[in-house]
């Protein structure tokens, strides 16, 4: 992509318009107005920023190719969105990456006949102020499958069945995997609660030796 700007100013609908018959510029500006966040998708959902660059001009160039099939039905960032991730997952999908299964059942234990969990129900555990940088990087230690699922639900706040549709499973195992997500990341969370606390307790039995 060039960083040149289009040769008038145009709104997102003119552009979209100008796009799909074939106005270079028009798509220049398109490609100005969403690639930082098209960038950061793809950076959140892979965490590795060479693979982010990649993946973003990958999408671009579906979008390149698929614009003209955008018919307005939903907002175009919404649906440069939902592009963005399938590009993504086909690679996560090539590359045979450790991602979580979709197919697993949601059936409550068949041994307790408990009642069936509300699984991908608003979890208050995670709701609480929560340190941003340890939040972030428990995120990042989840199952790519995991990871996924919950930037989309948790972060993007797509709806289930938006999942569904996006990652081919059902609403069902999207409900799961988010449950299995957050369970994850609870764990995750109290580990570097856990570490950052033994820092601060080192740090400060050294300053203590220090000023002694």
């Amino acid at each position: 992509m060039t960083s040149r700007q289009a040769t008038k100013p145009v709104t997102e609908a003119e552009a979209i318009r100008l796009a799909q018959s074939g106005d270079a510029a028009a798509f220049e500006f398109l490609y100005q107005l969403h690639s930082r966040r098209v960038y950061a998708l793809c950076l959140r959902m892979v965490n590795n920023p060479a693979d982010a660059e990649d993946l973003m001009q990958e999408a671009f160039l579906q979008l390149f190719r698929k614009i003209g099939t955008f018919r307005g039905e939903s907002a175009f960032s919404t649906w440069l969105h939902r592009m963005t991730v399938n590009v993504v997952l086909m690679r996560l999908r090539k590359k045979s990456l450790p991602v979580a299964s979709l197919e697993e059942t949601t059936e409550p234990d068949e041994e307790t006949g408990g009642p069936r969990k509300d699984i991908g129900a608003p979890d208050l555990g995670l709701s609480g102020a929560v340190d941003r940088v340890n939040l972030e990087r428990s995120v990042e230690k989840l199952p790519p499958g995991y990871r996924t699922v919950f930037m989309l639900h948790d972060v993007q706040g797509y709806e289930h069945n938006e999942i569904a549709d996006i990652m081919g499973c059902s609403v069902g195992n999207s409900k799961s995997q988010l449950h299995k997500a957050r369970t994850r990341l609870r764990d995750l969370l109290q580990e570097e609660l856990r570490a950052q606390a033994r820092q601060e307790r080192h740090a400060a039995k050294t300053q203590t030796a220090h000023d002694d």
